[in-house]
């Protein structure tokens, strides 16, 4: 169960990562409320896993999870570059997600 709140937690990084583009310096109102809520979410799930996962692992995790999300999102919703060394990069986060997984106890 720890796992599935760690993802979710990492999937709502994603949420308000993305969403902090359309606050504009939270400027917009609904943006800025989501994406706060988003965040609030997001670190207490983060918490949440920690109290039976392994405190690193759980942030390299959540932070994994957000960076290639928002990669990922980046590319299809902002017409961000899709470079080799960008998808190879990716891959390279993603392989170190999934060792963590591995190696925990």
């Amino acid at each position: 169960m720890s796992w599935f709140t760690l993802v979710i937690a990492g999937l709502l990084e994603v949420v308000w990562a993305i969403g902090l583009k359309y606050t504009e310096g939270f400027t917009k109102l609904w943006p800025s409320v989501g994406t706060i809520t988003a965040m609030i979410l997001s670190v207490v799930l983060l918490s949440i896993a920690m109290r039976s996962l392994p405190v690193g692992t759980a942030y390299a995790v959540w932070v994994g999870i957000g960076a290639v999300g928002t990669v990922i999102l980046g590319i299809f919703l902002f017409n961000e570059p899709t470079s080799m060394i960008r998808m190879i990069s990716l891959g390279l986060i993603i392989a170190g997600i999934i060792g963590l997984k591995l190696a925990a106890h």
